[in-house]
């Protein structure tokens, strides 16, 4: 039995999906949904720190702030209160931190993220999810 599901949406098309997964759980379960964005900034840190990096983060933000909005559009329409955070750093360590600090009992995410060669360049955020995560994870395939 789930009480607080976390699921971590990047705006792909396996994470809708992913969203869509945790909405017929917290249904079943009756549980709290809580949505996380992580702003990988992990990625800027090579970039010189000038006006350049602040107008990528501010992008990156505004991008977070338009999918969790789309998000909450989704669960209200299912009938689902959602609550969302956008967090910043490597998103696997966040979604890890953020379960803990929820007291989340589930973790759904999706197998991959907006593209194949992000597990190239950052590693599988999923897969680290998996290996450290303490709770139940839910992987969602496409």
């Amino acid at each position: 039995m789930f009480h607080t599901i976390l699921v971590a949406i990047d705006g792909s098309e396996v994470s809708k999906q992913s969203l869509n997964t945790a909405i017929d759980e917290s249904k079943v379960w009756k549980a709290d949904l809580h949505a996380v964005y992580v702003i990988e900034t992990g990625m800027l840190s090579s970039i010189p720190i000038d006006n350049t990096l602040e107008v990528i983060y501010s992008l990156m933000e505004n991008e977070g702030a338009r999918t969790m909005d789309e998000c909450r559009e989704t669960a209200t329409r299912a009938g689902v209160e959602l609550t969302t955070h956008i967090k910043q750093g490597h998103a696997g360590n966040e979604i890890l931190k953020l379960a803990e600090e929820i007291n989340a009992d589930c973790i759904i995410l999706g197998s991959h993220g907006k593209s194949e060669i992000d597990r190239l360049l950052l590693g599988s955020v999923t897969s680290h999810v998996v290996r450290h995560s303490p709770i139940t994870t839910l992987v969602v395939r496409v």
